[in-house]
């Protein structure tokens, strides 16, 4: 294993077999080693054959999900009698859909993609057909997703105005909202949310979730607070949080921008945001505040931005690059010194991400920003 490799487990229902998925560093690259009845290991996949998530069926096989030649995901079935990956069979095409979590279950598997920041359910037999759409909340997130013994699903949705929920699923019939749900002790019933897009330097559209008091004026007077990460394919997805109604009681608006360097469009959104392309994070989020500022949400007077870890290297780069757009800036936890932060501990972890001086064409970039 490489030096910087985390280990997860998964055992079969019949406990017959044990799946060990590791992980190189946190850039997202998996291979994966099965441990038969024999007692003996097989490699089934390495690093470069790009399987991200690796699930056992309950009809003795294994249910893949692959981003090779499929930036957004492809799901391959392959049986357990012939663990090879040549063996493995697509079941699931790539689409536009962003493939981020599979559940096999006796009769179907449940898929739950990424949709630009949001989420969305799909629901197909196993061999891949009779597609159908699971209606969720609006704007949401899935976050997770468990199959039950009697062959339902239940899936854990947020949203930006309703806080954490499990709803429960039988075959292809609308979800139903359980007992399980976390509570707020305000409401956000006076509370709306927009999607709009902003345009980057280089073109690319870039989507804001814009979160606000129904009625709120667009006259460049609302203190506003933009949210941005940027990296590792995370992708910033709706989620609640009840102290965000301090901000909208003072007329705040809040809004989160699905910037490039996350996986909110698959891996080619992740790939043109790192490495030697993280000047186009940069400038996404700079999109971002001159959008609200244009169609008079804000001014950069009342404008200010938030991000934490890789979110506040952000955050420094819009101060060092753009220090008149903002009023405020809040950093947290953040990412500073890129031509050394690879010799700290957890540095070596972000070389995968952020490049390494000893590349020359990386240095070049760590060192213009």
């Amino acid at each position: 294993f490489p030096r910087i490799a985390e280990l997860a487990l998964q055992a079969s229902r019949d406990g017959k077999y044990t799946l060990a998925s590791v992980a190189n560093g946190d850039v997202g690259d998996f291979s994966h080693y099965l441990l038969g009845p024999d007692g003996n290991w097989k490699q089934l996949t390495q690093f470069r054959d790009q399987i991200k998530a690796a699930h056992f069926g309950r009809d003795n096989a294994l249910y893949l999900l692959s981003r090779a030649d499929a930036p957004r995901g492809k799901v391959l079935r392959l049986p357990l009698d012939t663990p090879e990956l040549a063996n493995a069979r697509m079941i699931v095409p790539a689409s536009e859909a962003v493939i981020q979590q599979i559940v096999p279950m006796a009769d179907a598997l449940y898929v739950g993609d990424l949709l630009g920041g949001p989420s969305q359910i799909r629901r197909f037999g196993l061999d891949g057909k009779g597609d159908k759409i699971i209606p969720i909340p609006k704007i949401s997130a899935v976050s997770e997703m468990e199959a039950l013994e009697d062959n339902s699903l239940l899936f854990r949705d947020v949203s930006y105005t309703e806080p954490a929920a499990w709803f429960h699923v039988v075959g292809d019939a609308a979800p139903v909202k359980t007992a399980l749900v976390n509570t707020s002790p305000v409401s956000f019933a006076d509370i709306e949310v927009t999607r709009e897009f902003a345009t980057s330097k280089d073109g690319t559209k870039v989507p804001l979730n814009i979160v606000r008091k129904k009625g709120t004026k667009l006259d460049g007077n609302n203190p506003t607070l933009l949210y941005g990460y940027g990296g590792y394919s995370i992708s910033m997805s709706p989620s609640f949080d009840f102290t965000r109604r301090l901000w909208f009681d003072r007329g705040g608006v809040f809004v989160v921008a699905n910037i490039r360097g996350g996986g909110e469009f698959g891996e080619e959104w992740h790939k043109a945001g790192n490495l030697t392309k993280k000047q186009n994070v940069f400038d996404d989020f700079a999109a971002a505040a001159e959008y609200l500022i244009k169609q008079k949400y804000t001014r950069s007077e009342k404008l200010s931005i938030l991000g934490g870890s890789n979110g506040g290297l952000l955050m420094c780069a819009l101060i060092t690059q753009q220090p008149d757009l903002m009023r405020a800036v809040v950093s947290a936890v953040g990412i500073y010194d890129m031509l050394r932060v690879e010799l700290a501990p957890n540095g070596a972890f972000n070389v995968t991400e952020f490049g390494t001086v000893k590349d020359p064409e990386q240095f070049t970039a760590l060192y213009a920003y």
